[in-house]
């Protein structure tokens, strides 16, 4: 299983999906938007975006119900 999470810096909502995923026990790879022409070309408003296995599962206002659903509790 891949998990990225597209951020950007000084997004608040990026964060909190960060923390929300680390609380479920989850590590997810972090990809910055405004560093890669293609993921901001797909992402750039978009963020934050979470992606399992190359497909969107989340994004924007991010929930831990949201998250709970669609990746679950790790066990990191």
């Amino acid at each position: 299983m891949r998990l990225l999470l597209v951020t950007r810096q000084g997004c608040h909502l990026c964060d909190r999906a960060l923390g929300l995923l680390r609380s479920l026990g989850h590590e997810p790879q972090l990809a910055d938007v405004d560093a890669d022409d293609r993921l901001h070309d797909l992402y750039d408003w978009r963020v934050p975006v979470v992606l399992l296995d190359d497909h969107v599962i989340a994004e924007g206002k991010i929930t831990r119900e949201q998250l709970e659903k669609t990746v679950g509790k790790g066990s990191a």
